[in-house]
């Protein structure tokens, strides 16, 4: 028998992307989802002090998922990241401390990093052998696990909201609309510094698969496509997405497709859209989930595109009641035309 329930059986709470649900979500909202890079292990945080291993297992349009082990924090977890061999999770959030999970090997977590205020984001750089974290204490730090103590710690000019990585770029999103790039040949210095593209706080920051720029989603309902390079700047624009009429949503995640080089995003609205930037044209508008989706995320092939349905704060802490909101996990199947790019023809659809 499946471990998923298909979502058409779930009365109110009706997906009608033909997702399928993940057995015990957390119990309060998701912070991150995370694929291992190795196999179909997906990862999730959560406000309930909670890290989460589900073992997806699919053949064709059949899946099958059990929850594979947990740890806890002593304060709601923020963030999450792999180590690239597939076998050890990262995660960090309120209590200050990176927590080292063995997870394959069924070790016990140690913590192996800390900050002077909570870590909201973090990425491990398998070309450095080095984790980063980014904290609402305004700095950067990168770890070596054979040292006790940061290799080199980074001022940033605020708190940090959003980070992403692809070596040699890293990108980093703080408070007050900074945008600060690094070349991770050269981490001890900034590459560069600009403000937002958009108007408004910045939530969520991918970047591009060939390094060339990133994608930036602020609470206003829009993304910004930017390129580096000076001499591509007329390539650059904005668009607006998750918005309803004169309804405004939070773009929470952004998520390039490993293959394709498309890429989704996920808001306060309960949508999930795909997108191509190059044909600037959106490939497929999902209908609406019931809650906002907080985080998503593809595996390491994009056959599965995870995302959460939860409260994600966006009405602030006096709007959420953990005793009534449930979080809920979905995996959907893309299919090749949602999210394989296509030539770009006529009018763009900015919608």
């Amino acid at each position: 028998m499946s471990n998923f329930t298909s979502l058409t059986n779930l009365g109110q709470n009706t997906n009608p992307n033909k997702s399928y649900e993940v057995p015990q979500p957390p119990t309060d909202s998701v912070s991150s989802l995370h694929f291992s890079p190795k196999a179909n292990h997906l990862i999730a945080t959560s406000w309930d002090n909670q890290v989460r291993c589900w073992e997806i297992m699919q053949s064709g349009t059949n899946i099958h998922s059990a929850p594979k082990a947990a740890i806890s924090h002593d304060q709601p977890v923020l963030c999450s990241a792999w180590k690239d061999d597939g076998t050890t999770v990262f995660s960090g959030g309120c209590d200050k401390q990176v927590k080292m999970w063995p997870l394959l090997s069924g070790g016990q977590p140690v913590t192996v990093a800390m900050h002077d205020a909570p870590i909201k984001d973090m990425a491990w750089i398998p070309e450095m052998n080095v984790l980063v974290t980014g904290s609402w204490d305004k700095t950067l730090r990168y770890w070596d696990l054979r040292q006790q103590n940061p290799v080199h710690t980074q001022q940033l000019p605020e708190r940090c909201f959003s980070l992403t990585v692809r070596h040699p770029l890293m990108v980093v999103g703080t408070a007050d609309r900074n945008i600060v790039v690094f070349n991770l040949q050269n981490p001890q210095a900034e590459f560069k510094r600009i403000m937002s593209p958009l108007k408004y706080q910045t939530r969520c920051l991918a970047a591009f698969p060939d390094k060339q720029g990133f994608l930036i989603g602020s609470i206003e309902g829009r993304v910004g496509v930017h390129h580096l390079d000076d001499a591509q700047q007329t390539k650059n624009f904005t668009f607006k997405c998750h918005r309803d009429n004169n309804d405004i949503y939070s773009v929470n995640s952004l998520n390039f497709h490993p293959a394709h080089g498309t890429f989704a995003t996920a808001g306060s609205d309960g949508a999930f859209n795909f997108w191509d930037k190059d044909s600037k044209q959106r490939l497929k508008a999902m209908s609406r989930c019931n809650q906002p989706i907080s985080c998503s995320a593809f595996n390491n092939d994009g056959s599965i595109f995870a995302y959460s349905s939860c409260y994600d704060w966006s009405k602030g802490a006096e709007n959420h009641n953990p005793a009534t909101a449930k979080s809920y996990i979905f995996l959907h199947l893309p299919q090749e035309a949602e999210v394989k790019g296509k030539p770009r023809v006529g009018n763009t659809n900015r919608r």
